[in-house]
């Protein structure tokens, strides 16, 4: 039978440690609710290299009077609590007595206090768990608590840290919820000897939000304020025009505590139902007021699940919230002026070049338009036939270098020019034709000779393409064919293909998509993206993959730094993989998309010569078909 041991201190307090201190944003919020809890009006969270080395919180709270100051760092030492009952009414942040000894225990912290009741303040060092010093400090009123050197006694947990950018971003993180969840505290954020932060501490939550998040976003709120059944719901939702292609910016708060609740995302979510588009989501700052009594915080170290007594109350207090929110708002989303078709095409060609929208139409065209004078190879053994004869004109297939996708293969077609092209035969035997248009669209493969013979009848809803082979109609999804081209491209290329943005585009994130991406920086790079850091809540955009050129860029960025945070241990294949998946989709022609006949035909005249594409990156069906004879049994003549 195996001795049963009592551990020691230093043991038994490392692993209570490892409950409660992950990495320096774990230390700053429950330090920062220790300030909360101490009635501070003012709150300054100091830290450098990402808080691994240094973490300094100041604020005017009570303090803590020299008698007291030792059991700060003994464990299950709390002023919060002192009998059983009160674990059912918890009205404060932190109750446990933990925080303080797990972080004292793995780092070396220095206390400076003074309560308004003494003359002296205190100076307090502690590391590893074992007193220092303790002595006479000049000091105002409240508590400065200085965290240095995290982990330094546990080299072994020093390891699994992340780079100080991103330790850095998960410590604003807290602060930016902390500071949005107490708009009556003003709180000061300084990283690396930077002030990036600065709330009012007015009461005005608009103005912390503004504070936080910015310009863009808290302009797109709209307020909240509902009672039901002595509950209350109060602050903003997006309008419904302002979604997102996460959950990452939704913050709900229990009696001002930062909580995960299910019940209050799907109500949430719900009460958006018909408003907002499928797949996009509602930005939140929701605090819902309620009995202590009524809510369980003492599930889980951190104190961010909770547990409701009744989960229905609470639901239909955030779904008719919210709901009320939204049916009240009149805003109606600007539109987004761009030239009349007629318009575009009545340019000169020279003009066409400079339209953006331009290469919306042609969606193949991905690369600046041919110069008015081209020259393409032709291979020796194809007949060259001139005239308006189509099905004879075909028969020269054209070849030149570029890219597959972007570029469609063509025929000869004498019937669009209004010149007859210029023909010089090389001493190697080729052909260069000289065409003078700028209307022929080249590819760098030729058309394999298995290619059915098609006949392209038309699209429908401007979405699907109808084809007609031998005895068959096919109906082709083009945006389904367009993304797994754009796939497959992706897949084949050595290296991607990019595209400089001629201006880089902001993107605003939440501090942990900031955080996913910039950990991610050299992958997302593999797949055709320059991104970097922008300021405190955004990255730059300054080039992007060509096969995703004509994209929502913003849309882009978000949705790959949203997959990239929820599949985090996902290996980089796999990663790799969505990306081309979400850039494939995003750069292909959507449904809705202007394309016209010449476009729809070398389209389905290249998706015909690759066999291997039935179905998109998603799996859905690129074609259906249906035979000649199923539709003559409809009509009753077979």
């Amino acid at each position: 039978m195996p001795e049963i041991n009592i551990l020691p201190k230093e043991i038994y307090q490392l692993i209570a440690a490892g409950e409660v201190v992950e990495r320096p944003s774990s230390i700053v919020k429950e330090m920062i609710e220790n300030s909360v809890d101490a009635g501070a009006k003012n709150i300054t969270v100091e830290i450098k290299n990402g808080g691994t080395t240094y973490i300094r919180i100041t604020d005017d709270g009570c303090g803590i009077e020299r008698s007291e100051v030792k059991k700060v760092f003994i464990s299950h030492a709390t002023s919060k609590i002192c009998a059983k009952e009160d674990l059912n009414s918890i009205g404060t942040l932190g109750f446990r007595g933990e925080a303080m000894a797990s972080i004292s225990a793995v780092a070396r912290v220095e206390l400076l206090t003074k309560s308004s009741l003494e003359d002296v303040g205190t100076r307090y060092e502690i590391a590893a768990g074992e007193e220092i010093s303790l002595d006479d400090a000049g000091c105002p009123n409240g508590t400065t608590i200085v965290v240095r050197d995290m982990f330094y006694n546990t080299p072994a947990r020093m390891k699994f840290l992340k780079k100080d950018v991103t330790e850095g971003n998960s410590v604003a993180g807290v602060v930016d919820r902390m500071a949005i969840s107490h708009p009556e505290i003003s709180f000061r954020f300084i990283r690396d000897s930077k002030q990036t932060l600065i709330t009012s501490g007015n009461g005005d939550l608009k103005s912390a939000i503004y504070s936080v998040f910015g310009k863009e976003i808290s302009e797109s709120l709209i307020s909240v304020d509902y009672s039901y059944e002595n509950m209350r719901v109060s602050g903003f939702v997006s309008k419904p025009t302002a979604s997102r292609k996460s959950r990452a910016m939704q913050f709900f708060f229990i009696n001002s505590r930062l909580v995960k609740s299910a019940t209050a995302m799907a109500a949430l979510e719900q009460a958006y139902k018909n408003s907002i588009m499928q797949g996009r989501f509602p930005m939140c700052v929701l605090n819902i007021e309620l009995n202590p009594a009524l809510v369980d915080v003492n599930v889980h170290p951190a104190k961010i699940e909770v547990r409701f007594a009744n989960e229905k109350p609470i639901f239909q207090l955030v779904y008719f919230g919210v709901k009320m929110a939204v049916e009240n708002d009149r805003s109606v989303k600007e539109a987004q002026f761009t030239p009349r078709l007629e318009e575009i095409y009545s340019q000169p060609a020279e003009d066409k070049k400079e339209n953006t929208y331009s290469s919306r139409l042609d969606f193949f065209k991905r690369k600046p338009e041919p110069p008015v004078q081209q020259t393409f190879r032709i291979k020796s053994d194809a007949p060259v036939v001139y005239g308006t004869d189509d099905k004879k004109s075909s028969d020269a297939v054209l070849s030149s270098s570029g890219n597959a996708y972007n570029k469609p293969v063509v025929s000869v077609n004498n019937s669009l020019n209004q010149s007859k092209p210029d023909v010089r035969i090389e001493e190697d035997n080729s052909i260069d034709v000289i065409e003078s248009t700028q209307q022929v669209v080249t590819a760098d493969e030729t058309v394999k000779e298995d290619v059915p013979s098609f006949k392209l009848i038309g699209e429908a809803f401007k979405t699907y393409l109808i084809v007609e082979i031998e005895n068959e109609l096919y109906f082709i999804d083009k945006h389904a064919a367009h993304e797994r081209m754009n796939y497959e491209a992706f897949r084949s290329q050595a290296e991607i293909e990019t595209q400089m943005l001629l201006t880089p585009q902001a993107v605003n994130l939440s501090k942990d998509e900031l955080g996913a991406f910039i950990d991610n920086a050299e992958l997302v790079g593999k797949c055709g993206f320059e991104v970097e850091q922008f300021g405190e809540s955004s990255v730059i955009v300054r080039a992007i993959p060509s096969l995703a050129s004509g994209s929502n860029i913003e849309d882009l960025i978000t949705e790959i730094a949203q997959k990239l945070l929820e599949h985090k241990t996902d290996i980089e294949p796999d990663k790799i993989d969505w990306i081309y998946h979400s850039a494939s989709c995003r750069g292909a022609v959507k449904a809705g998309d202007f394309t016209s006949p010449r476009e729809q035909e070398l389209f389905v005249k290249k998706l015909l010569s690759m066999p291997n594409i039935r179905f998109c990156p998603h799996g859905r069906p690129v074609f259906i078909k249906i035979s000649r004879y199923d539709i003559e049994k409809q009509f009753g003549r077979a």
